[in-house]
């Protein structure tokens, strides 16, 4: 079979490894790699006959794709904890994810990973995306997170226990921990994913508990991460060799030190408690949780200034899949948060956003940078995103997406359907935050705002008796 090339011209590359931009510059692709970035001539370039697009970049921004190591594809676009862990069926739920993968890669994002999900369905997924059945970026996933009873997937009485249906697995003891990771790896994952505390308030699992499950992950050829918010937790993942950390609220200076040396990437995923507060009257979140979350973001920006000022290795990732989050919506506004939370300029941001998550990815060598020889997992952006990151978020401004060297189709609506669960009720809030609806004033389909009536009715006395048996931490 011959070859078929891909020639994006006169472009501004940004090269994701921080180097300066390179004005009316081309990228040549062969098959799924990039062979030559600079000005290319066809005739010596390409081979007489072959196959050849050309995509005209001039005055946009040619950039790699976005990585995004904290996407949640079976969320659904939870409103609930109930919605994740207990209401939709396994069946549902995987069609819903194969619909709503779609949306993620529309927006630039062309790598994802799920660190946790339920059942094994971003296995699944990824799969399904791997043979061309379902349309969605380049994914790794693990399955269910490891968690114990002081966890944050512990979110239920122990009258309630956690549902085989919960992105959770309850491990309190060492046996326990063992027996889930090697389920896991015969189940076909990417990674282990452990859940310590909720906020950060202690340390949910030992040291030596996150030792061995890190050796033991790393055995069996898998990578592992953590949600730690806390400055235990995080120092001894650091500690313990995680691959990358999730969070990172609450850190002390030697626990920095600790993280910066290591430069072992942290994902803050810092955009939905961000939007918790920002958007708590639109989403209608419970005021209490909008103000914890608000101290919780006030020492979050003290952290990660003085994270980022040590040399802490920053990656991106969103924690899409809830309401406020909602999939292909707000994923390049984690550059922002990383940018407002941390200090950093746009060009550090992109490269957190792209070569800084190639590792967890598991091809650290072969992508999130355009130059000779990498993956050509390509965007072309209509604006310039180091004179405002904000481009990168906005509807129709991501024009091109290339993955693997094709140019990929979408259809007209793929970011105006919204696939979701629709069960209720620990809220993370009510309605759906899209771009559109806080940003320029349009309505939402009103299948998302029919709360009227003796639905309403209905939905209050659901909230009334949950409300009796538990209230769920949010954010994980």
């Amino acid at each position: 079979m011959s070859s078929k090339y891909l020639l994006i011209e006169n472009g501004t590359v940004i090269d994701g490894d921080l180097n300066p931009p390179m004005e009316n510059c081309d990228v040549l692709v062969r098959d799924a790699r990039i062979v030559k970035v600079g000005k290319v001539n066809i005739e010596n370039d390409v081979p007489r006959g072959a196959d050849l697009e050309v995509v005209d970049a001039s005055g946009k921004t040619v950039m790699p794709g976005l990585i995004d190591i904290h996407c949640h594809m079976t969320y659904g676009l939870a409103r609930t904890e109930e919605e994740i862990s207990m209401y939709t069926p396994p069946e549902l739920r995987t069609l819903i994810a194969a619909v709503n993968v779609e949306k993620v890669l529309a927006a630039g994002v062309t790598s994802i990973s799920q660190p946790g999900g339920s059942y094994f369905i971003g296995v699944g997924l990824r799969e399904g995306i791997r043979q061309g059945i379902v349309h969605g970026p380049r994914m790794t996933t693990a399955g269910r997170y490891l968690t114990t009873s002081n966890g944050l997937t512990d979110w239920f009485p122990d009258s309630t226990g956690v549902p085989e249906a919960s992105t959770g697995r309850l491990t309190n003891t060492k046996d326990d921990m063992i027996d889930e990771i090697r389920r896991q790896k015969k189940g076909g994952v990417d990674l282990i994913k452990l859940a310590d505390s909720p906020f950060g308030d202690y340390q949910a699992f030992t040291d030596d508990e996150l030792k061995m499950c890190a050796d033991l992950a790393h055995q069996l050829g898998l990578q592992i991460t953590i949600h730690a918010r806390g400055d235990g937790e995080m120092n001894a993942a650091v500690n313990a060799g995680f691959d990358h950390i999730m969070h990172g609220n609450h850190m002390s200076d030697a626990t920095i030190e600790n993280l910066a040396k290591s430069q072992i990437p942290l994902a803050p995923t810092q955009l939905l408690m961000h939007h918790v507060v920002e958007f708590a009257k639109e989403a209608r979140a419970r005021h209490s949780i909008v103000e914890a979350t608000k101290r919780m973001n006030e020492a979050t920006m003290d952290s990660l200034h003085r994270a980022y000022k040590a040399g802490v290795k920053f990656a991106m990732g969103t924690d899409s899949g809830f309401s406020l989050v909602p999939y292909g919506q707000w994923h390049a506004r984690e550059l922002e948060m990383l940018m407002m939370y941390t200090g950093m300029s746009a060009l550090e941001a992109i490269q957190a956003g792209t070569k800084h998550g190639a590792n967890a990815m598991r091809l650290p060598d072969d992508l999130g940078v355009i130059a000779e020889g990498m993956l050509a997992d390509i965007i072309v952006v209509n604006g310039d995103p180091l004179k405002d990151i904000r481009v990168l978020y906005q509807p129709g401004k991501v024009e091109v997406v290339i993955l693997n060297g094709e140019v990929q189709t979408f259809p007209d609506d793929v970011r105006s359907t919204f696939v979701r669960n629709d069960y209720l009720p620990h809220e993370y809030g009510w309605d759906l935050i899209t771009y559109e609806r806080v940003y320029e004033g349009a309505e939402i389909p009103k299948t998302q705002l029919d709360w009227s009536g003796e639905r309403r009715r209905d939905m209050l006395n659901d909230i009334r008796k949950f409300e009796k048996l538990a209230v769920a931490p949010v954010g994980v």
